[in-house]
Parts: C-alpha cells; sequence; structure tokens
C-alpha cells in the first residue's frame, strides 16, 4: 500500500511539473502585457496612444485599418492577416513618424 501511494505522489507531482503551452515572454495571448511584437502568438503588440500600454492583439482584417511593418515593434495599428495587404504608405518618414497607416486589401481583388 505504501508503494502504491508513493508512486502516486511521484505522478502526481511530474503532472504538476509539467511546462504550460502559454509562455510569460513570448507566445502570449490576445489581451497580455507586451514589450515587442515577437512576443505574441499574433506577432502584433498594439497600443492606442503614446503613452498607453501595449498589449497583444488580432491582425487586421480586410477593410480594416492597418500599419506595414515597424521599425519599433509595436503598432497603433497591426499588420494585415495572412493573404491581405497594408495599401499604406510605404515611405521611411512614415515609418519613422509611425504614421504609415492604410487599409487591408484582398491582393487578388485589388488587381481585378
Amino acid at each position: 500500500m505504501e508503494k502504491v501511494l508513493v508512486l502516486l505522489l511521484i505522478a502526481l507531482s511530474v503532472a504538476c511539473a509539467a511546462p504550460d503551452p502559454r509562455g510569460i515572454l513570448i507566445s502570449l495571448d490576445e489581451g497580455e502585457l507586451c514589450m515587442n511584437s515577437a512576443q505574441c502568438k499574433s506577432k502584433c503588440c498594439h497600443r492606442t496612444s503614446g503613452v498607453s500600454l501595449a498589449r497583444c492583439a488580432p491582425k487586421a482584417s480586410e477593410n480594416s485599418e492597418c500599419s506595414v511593418k515597424t521599425l519599433y515593434g509595436v503598432y497603433y495599428k497591426c499588420p494585415c492577416e495572412r493573404g491581405l495587404t497594408c495599401e499604406a504608405d510605404k515611405t521611411i518618414v512614415g515609418a519613422i513618424t509611425n504614421t504609415n497607416f492604410g487599409l487591408c486589401l484582398d491582393a487578388g481583388r485589388s488587381k481585378q
């Protein structure tokens, strides 16, 4: 009986020690605080203003506001979902001032 109890306690301790698939610094879910887009599962660390806290957010859907790739790793508008392109100001001035916002459009539809 003692051996069974010891084996049960060992099995329980191993099960509790299994790592959580959600990370502390990477693989963050939507709504969690972040410092860079690389930390988020969605690859978008979003803030609403220059003094707000950044949080992981979903990528922009079709006809939503978007940003092209940022130099800083934090977005005011998230980049587009896969298969969409952000039609925006792609100049270096827009990238530096973080004003390169546009709309997510389906690349296949916009050519037609």
